[in-house]
């Protein structure tokens, strides 16, 4: 008798290749759009490549702060094909949150300073999302001005354990482009 073979194992299933793989049990957490049909494009990823739905907690009420809606799915699936959901849930447009343990364990701020709504908040905001580095946690907009002047927003970003500098790389490249100033964290400076 193996460690493995031990109640704590987890139940075992057939792989496309006839062998026998550990299954376990994972939690991914979500982000999806408040529009019909978002919850089943997040579903089928996980259905096409071996996952078994365990639960599913969509949290209609909460909004997270760029307007989606929190959902946490548990699911059962082979060890090997787990990071295979998580990537087709990714390739499909959904915004992985937590999958497994990977967790976003940094967090940093920063300021965003220039023409924001004139240039597109939310697509700023998207394609900071795009770096799977980091996700937004929360952002607050101060435009006492309207539009007519520049605007500000502090930007709060969890990041990936080690990947906070390319979480700044892609706020850079995004400001750059756009022509925003970028109020960074100081890093490495002891109160």
């Amino acid at each position: 008798m193996t460690a493995r073979d031990g109640p704590e194992a987890g139940p075992q299933a057939d792989t496309d290749g006839g062998q026998v793989a550990s299954t376990s049990t994972h939690t991914v957490r979500l982000e999806l759009a408040d529009e019909p049909g978002e919850l089943l494009r997040a579903l089928r990823p996980i259905a096409d490549n071996g996952g078994n739905l365990l639960s599913i907690y969509h949290e209609r009420g909460n909004i997270t702060p760029r307007g989606r809606i929190p959902v946490e799915i548990d699911l059962e699936a082979p060890d090997d094909r787990f990071e295979g959901i998580v990537d087709a849930l990714r390739d499909a447009g959904v915004n992985v949150i937590q999958a497994g343990t990977e967790r976003y364990s940094e967090e940093l701020t920063v300021v965003l300073v220039g023409h924001l709504i004139d240039t597109g908040l939310s697509d700023t905001l998207r394609r900071i999302e795009d770096c799977e580095a980091s996700s937004v946690a929360d952002v607050s907009l101060s435009a006492p001005e309207g539009t007519e002047r520049a605007s500000s927003a502090r930007v709060r970003l969890v990041t990936r354990a080690g990947e906070t500098e390319r979480a700044l790389e892609t706020v850079r490249a995004v400001a750059d482009e756009k022509g925003f100033d970028v109020v960074e964290p100081l890093v490495g400076v002891e109160p």
